[in-house]
This record gives structure tokens, sequence and C-alpha cells, in this order.
């Protein structure tokens, strides 16, 4: 296999021709206005490092690592409209890993579903609809997620829901590595392919690690998941989970008659150097020094903003 920043072109990972008794799925509709998505995955990094940073909690690795998969996803992949998000028609996203709710809220405020000010300046306070662990409370969020490893088969459900009602939305479903140590997740898999559900779409960020350490040191030996997905009979595939061009050409693979699973290579913490790769920041989050610094690197980036813009907001908001 090529290198994961090589894989671009990802026709060769496409699946067998559907059978006759499933259909096949429409080219998807053009998504929502998003902002694109490099510009956008910059923002959403800063409105996750702020939020978490003034409530003193909320996985902000966790966050990072997926925010470039959901800023593909909401930017470019995804159809939803923030004007109407309860819209019939569509995509339905589900974070599995809901720890990680910081990521989806900051990609429905960038998109315009949620008030960005609002976000900053409640999340994981009191009585606020902006709970640590994503909540369906909040506009564009379809589930409740915390438990890890029940993610996936809701997903199944609402899939098997579109196919019978022969509709052509989609379900999109991102889940933890460290959450694969789940067997629910396994028996939802094997449901999933049985059921030959090719609406749904799931999305592991393979970051290597869990609360406590390397996920293949702290827990179970993962090995190749890709491999594990096709054997359950899947289409699947491994991509650079922090690569825009890589993961658009990943979600949008020709997988009719079976559910597709992508392999998202990534990094915890990405984007923030002292963050990368280190456990501490699973549970902590940024003081007002680091989380300064930690912005000014992501502003650095190249299209990124001026460094100190959501600080200042983020001060504001406080006083």
């Amino acid at each position: 296999m090529a290198e994961l920043d090589e894989i671009t072109d990802v026709s060769e990972f496409a699946g067998p021709e559907p059978s006759a008794s499933v259909p096949v799925l429409a080219a998807p509709s053009a998504p929502a206005s998003a902002p694109e998505t490099a510009n956008l995955a910059r923002r959403m990094r800063e409105d996750c490092l702020a939020a978490t940073s003034s409530s003193g909690a909320g996985h902000v690795a966790s966050a990072l690592s997926a925010v470039d998969i959901l800023a593909v996803l909401y930017g470019s992949v995804m159809h939803a409209d923030p004007e109407n998000p309860k819209d019939p028609e569509r995509d339905r996203f589900i974070l599995s890993k809901g720890h990680g709710g910081s990521a989806v809220y900051a990609a429905l405020a960038e998109t315009g579903f949620i008030d960005r000010n609002d976000l900053l300046k409640n999340y994981y306070t009191d009585d606020s609809i902006f709970s640590g662990h994503v909540s369906h409370a909040v506009p564009g969020v379809e589930l409740s997620t915390g438990s890890l490893g029940q993610g996936l088969g809701v997903a199944c459900g609402m899939a098997l829901a579109a196919r019978l009602d022969a509709e052509n939305w989609r379900v999109f479903c991102v889940m933890g590595d460290g959450e694969c140590d789940e067997g629910s997740v396994w028996e939802a898999a094997l449901l999933a392919s049985t059921l030959e559900l090719d609406h749904l779409i799931v999305i592991v960020d393979r970051n290597g690690m869990q609360s406590f350490g390397p996920t293949d040191e702290t827990a179970l030996k993962l090995g190749s998941l890709s491999e594990k997905f096709r054997s359950f009979g899947w289409a699947a595939l491994d991509c650079d989970g922090h690569d825009h061009a890589a993961l658009k050409a990943a979600l949008e693979t020709p997988h009719g008659g079976q559910p597709l699973a992508v392999i998202a290579h990534t990094v915890k913490g990405k984007g923030v150097s002292f963050m990368e790769g280190d456990i501490r920041w699973h549970y902590d989050s940024a003081s007002k020094d680091e989380l300064r610094r930690a912005l000014s690197e992501v502003a650095l980036q190249d299209g990124g903003f001026p460094a100190g813009t959501v600080v200042r907001a983020q001060e504001g908001a406080e006083a």
C-alpha cells in the first residue's frame, strides 16, 4: 500500500457491484454553503481550544484529532441545511466518541447551525445545552452520546430506515479507535453488512491513543481496522485523516451494496505542538497562557486567522 500521504485516488478500494435488490446511492446532493474546508478546520480548532480552556474540561485532544474529518464532512460532503436542521432529506451525523463533542459544536457554530459566541460563553457550564459529551439538545445534533460503542448501532438503524423508506440520505458515524474495543461495535458491523446498508459510512478516528495511553498497549491490540471491517463484509480503506483531499476522496468512494469504513489516521491533539501525542491532553485543558500559545500556532498555519482573536472574544465573554 502507498504511504498515507500519497493516498488521494481511492478508486482501487471500490466495493463490488451491488446486488439487484439493493438500491445504488444517488450522487451526493450539493452541500450546504460552508467555508473552504481548510479555513473551516482552523476556525474549528480555535473554537475547540477556547471553549475547553474556558470550561476547564472537554477532552480537547480528542476533539482536535477529529477536526479535519468534521470540517470535510460539514464543509464539503454532507447535505445539511443550517436554516432547516430537521430537513427530512438531510444526511445524518453521529459522533459515537461523544467526548469529542466540542469539535461537533465548533463545526455547527462555524457553519451557521448555532451561535458561536453562545458556544464559547456557555460550553460545559451549568444548565447549558453545550454539555461536554455531545447533546441532541443542540440544533444539528442527532444523538446524545458518551457511553462508547453505541453510536454505530443507532447509525445502522437510521441507515436501515432510509433504505426501507427508499430515501437517498446517508448516515455518517465517527468513532474512536479505542472505542473499537467494544463488542457492540462489531455486532453492529456484522448487522450492517448482513443488511447491505450502503447508506452507512463510518469514519474511525485512528489516533492510536485512548484514556491512559496507546490503544495497542493499554487495552486490546486493534491491528489493521480496515482489514477487520473488510472481513466483516464492509468496503474499507485507510487514509490520512488530516489530508482534506484524501478524506473527501475516501468518503466519496463507490460502495454500492456495502457499508463503507474509512480508517482516518490522525494525531491526537493535532495542530498544537505541545498537545500532539501527549496523553495529558486527553483530560486536561489549556491555561490562559497555554491557550494563547496554542491559538498562535493554529493561526500561523497557512490561511489561518490573526492570532489572539478568539482570546479576546473569550475574555470578553468571561467579563
